[in-house]
């Protein structure tokens, strides 16, 4: 193949316990535009590592690598694939260097699932929006207080910042592909090809929601859901309600009725009630002391946690801590 026939070539590395569903969902699309392109170059692509070791799935399913890591700017995209969960280990030195090079060389870097944590730690997202799967926030933020949690961004599925695309994963990956393809094929052809895998053409992953949290049900309107995620979020410092209001283009009035209509309860109660989950799993998960643990979790002090938390779970958080040591992993 001619390299001058090449739309666009991209290099994939898959991350220990990667998302097989993640990987299959781009590789399908670029297979489907290789095979029935008649207008444009077809795509090259290739999977890439520090050694040809297979690397195992979080399904059990291996891919081996077809070339080693080399060198980055033979590539318009280098897309890594993580897992659903965060990360137990970070990626090696080898490929945070990698990434670092592909960087400078203006290459675009593109992050699935728990992949923004090895682009995070090789320092290519500085000064970038980036996304991060509700449930990993907390983890993330704590792995890298260097980042603003203003950058960080858990209500959508996926962010394009410039030459940075990250994505939570899921059937966002596809509508992520089908962005990224249109750049350099003709819309007709990538419209075909998602067809094929019977996928709705056209999605926009700037503008769908991740999942809401658990108990908001998943037909609740939108500026619910993506309250819900911001309180979670922000856990410890939780917008004012104007605030989270505005952020939604509502009046306050109007997002109190919207919680009152379709959760039985208001913006401020449903957020005392993420700080106390929160909390409630701090005491049980981590040595930090009370005062510590209602600081972090956005209260006024350890007496303001003491009561609320009373209130819930008819007991001191104190003597919660010690009925569920037996319980602590």
């Amino acid at each position: 193949m001619n390299r001058d026939d090449i739309s666009v070539r991209m290099g994939f590395v898959l991350l220990p316990q990667f998302t097989m569903g993640a990987f299959a969902a781009f590789a399908d699309l670029l297979g489907l535009l290789d095979a029935q392109t008649d207008t444009a170059g077809p795509c090259a692509w290739e999977v890439v590592a520090d050694t040809l070791i297979p690397v195992r799935s979080a399904s059990g399913i291996q891919v081996v690598p077809t070339d080693l890591l080399g060198d980055p700017l033979r590539f318009d995209y280098v897309v890594l694939v993580g897992g659903p969960l965060a990360p137990a280990a970070e990626a090696g030195p080898a490929l945070a260097a990698w990434l670092r090079q592909a960087a400078r060389g203006g290459r675009h870097l593109v992050g699935l699932c728990n992949a923004v944590y090895p682009l995070a730690r090789a320092g290519v997202l500085a000064g970038h929006r980036l996304c991060v799967g509700g449930d990993q926030y907390r983890d993330f933020t704590d792995r890298f207080p260097a980042i603003a949690p203003e950058r960080i961004v858990t209500e959508r599925p996926a962010v394009f910042d410039r030459r940075r695309i990250t994505c939570a994963g899921g059937a966002a990956v596809t509508d992520v592909a089908a962005r990224i393809l249109r750049r350099h094929l003709p819309e007709a052809d990538v419209r075909r090809a998602l067809r094929c895998l019977q996928f709705e053409a056209g999605g926009a992953p700037s503008g769908q929601i991740q999942p809401p949290p658990p108990g908001i049900p998943a037909d609740s309107p939108p500026a619910v859901r993506r309250a819900a995620l911001v309180i979670e979020q922000y856990a410890g410092q939780i917008p004012g309600l104007d605030d989270l209001a505005g952020r939604l283009g509502l009046s306050a009035r109007q997002l109190q009725r919207l919680f009152r209509q379709h959760l039985d309860t208001t913006p401020q109660a449903y957020a005392r009630g993420v700080r106390l989950r929160q909390a409630a799993w701090m005491l049980r998960h981590t040595d930090k002391t009370i005062a510590a643990i209602a600081s972090d979790c956005g209260f006024a002090d350890a007496a303001h946690m003491g009561r609320a938390f009373r209130a819930i779970h008819g007991m001191a958080p104190g003597a919660w801590r010690r009925a569920n040591e037996k319980n602590t992993v």
